[in-house]
């Protein structure tokens, strides 16, 4: 099944309501189906086969969706790539997966075009010189494809080092869609789903199950996420869903001012990352149990696990800090490094199977193998199950910090640091330490400027064990993140050790 018939579906029940918005333009959900299809015609007369690839390397705009869901309905693979990687990464992308095709903007096209790999020779279209043909008025049926064929690759984020292109089949976004109906979001169509996120990343998987049902999909195109034009769009266009924000994305929204016109807003999925107690705790209190977590990665999106919005409802630590319950269609183990099951209330890697499961990273057999070893997914991620059934997801197995042969997740202590009222942000990441082989430093944005490492440390004294403590404070201005907002521990280690090499008094 082509993942793609869920949206052909909704065309034959909702052809006159809009499926696409953006600004005062919208396209019908047959003209959206026809727009799609005209499209196809376009990527054949391109030289697009079966197979091929598409590269769409573009900011969230109008012509996003169709761009994004075309190659699909064309028995094409789509490879979209976030907006905010330099030229040069994506040419690395692009001599990884040599797409037949790059769509991108016209100021990034010669950029792109000479750092190119010698011997990848895509066709590069600029979206400004691209006018959406005109719809097919009577489209043929989308092109009959293997359930396990490519429809989508899915470049990680590459927080150690390159990136990786999990491939996702058909079978795996029709599960995943079918399975985020089932559990995590019950999209209707009567609902008006606005996309802040890039369409690149989670807000695009979202499109599926939000295109299935008929919804109306709205295009937040402006630059940067500014929480109050955010929310005055919710207001002005009666929103009912955001599908999907970064935690920092919900810090941003409280730093909005409060107001009373969003009462339309049912429903705001998060994830991507860790989001601290208080900072979930404040978002409940002002804007209702509206917020649905998510647990999941790029190589099973859609989540392996959930927290859904009424349990965000006077919950207790314990319930805010995991992940909630393993969605539908996923199995979870907990294993330790011998791969064997760990006992129940033990920490363990989180390994997934299921339809959602990738079919592994293109052309890289040594890495699929080692990711899908034994018909698992391990996600090299920690986690616990409590006594409720919830999964607690810990930290990333290459951030645990080992001191004195004892495991310490940094999660555990920004939790307790990032309740600090003069704490914006704060990760913490292991340095070498000759007594103890590492210690614990932590990284610091403060919203106070008399914020100072004692202040720091006097606070962990009260909140953690002693030997979770941290020994060195650095204090920052802002974190470095990578394009996907996820925050780069190495380039905090540089930083570190920068500074203690220059007796910087930043970090003690």
């Amino acid at each position: 099944m082509n993942v793609y018939a869920m949206l052909a579906d909704a065309v034959r029940r909702r052809a006159e309501a809009t499926a696409v918005r953006w600004g005062e333009s919208r396209l019908s959900y047959h003209a959206f189906d026809g727009v799609c299809a005209a499209l196809g015609d376009w990527f054949a007369e391109n030289g697009c086969m079966r197979g091929d690839r598409v590269l769409l390397f573009l900011r969230n705009g109008f012509a996003f969706p169709v761009l994004l869901m075309a190659p699909m309905r064309a028995g094409l693979v789509v490879v979209p790539v976030n907006a905010k990687l330099h030229p040069r990464e994506v040419a690395w992308i692009a001599g990884d997966a040599e797409p037949k095709l790059v769509v991108t903007h016209a100021e990034y096209v010669a950029d792109i075009r000479a750092v190119l790999p010698a011997g990848v020779a895509p066709r590069i279209v600029a979206i400004e010189d691209l006018s959406l043909p005109s719809p097919v008025e009577r489209p043929l049926p989308p092109a009959d494809v293997e359930p396990d064929d490519p429809a989508w690759i899915f470049y990680t984020s590459g927080t150690t080092g390159k990136p990786k292109g999990a491939v996702l089949s058909h079978r795996n976004l029709v599960a995943s869609t079918v399975n985020c109906l089932a559990d995590i979001f019950p999209f209707v169509e009567t609902d008006r789903v606005l996309h802040v996120a890039p369409l690149s990343h989670g807000s695009g998987i979202y499109l599926l199950p939000s295109l299935a049902r008929g919804a109306e999909n709205i295009i937040y195109d402006r630059p940067g996420f500014r929480p109050d034009e955010v929310l005055d769009t919710v207001a002005a266009l009666s929103v009912s869903v955001i599908p999907f924000v970064a935690p920092t994305m919900i810090v941003r929204f409280l730093e909005a001012a409060p107001r009373t016109d969003i009462g339309s807003l049912r429903g705001v999925v998060y994830g991507g990352a860790t989001i601290h107690l208080e900072h979930i705790r404040a978002a409940v209190a002002r804007f209702g149990p509206i917020f649905h977590q998510l647990y999941g990665q790029g190589e099973a999106p859609m989540t392996i696990s959930y927290l859904p919005g009424e349990l965000h409802r006077d919950a207790d630590d314990d319930t805010l800090l995991s992940a909630g319950y393993v969605r539908a269609g996923v199995e979870v183990r907990l294993v330790n490094e011998d791969d064997r099951n760990v006992r129940p209330g033990e920490d363990g890697e989180i390994c997934v199977r299921g339809d959602v499961v990738m079919q592994g990273y293109w052309r890289n057999p040594e890495a699929t193998s080692k990711a899908l070893r034994g018909g698992w997914l391990h996600t090299g991620d920690i986690g616990r199950f409590d006594g409720a059934g919830r999964l607690r997801v810990l930290d990333r197995r290459h951030d645990t910090i080992i001191s004195g042969g004892t495991n310490i997740y940094p999660k555990e202590i920004e939790d307790a640091i990032a309740a600090h009222p003069g704490v914006r942000e704060v990760i913490a990441f292991g340095v070498p330490d000759d007594e103890w082989g590492e210690s614990v430093a932590v990284a610091v944005v403060a919203d106070d400027a008399l914020l100072d490492a004692d202040a720091v440390l006097t606070h962990c004294k009260s909140n953690l064990a002693s030997f979770k403590k941290p020994k060195h404070v650095l204090f920052l201005p802002e974190l470095p993140k990578n394009a996907y907002g996820k925050v780069l521990r190495r380039d905090l280690r540089e930083a570190y050790f920068k500074a203690a090499v220059l007796h910087n008094p930043s970090v003690r």
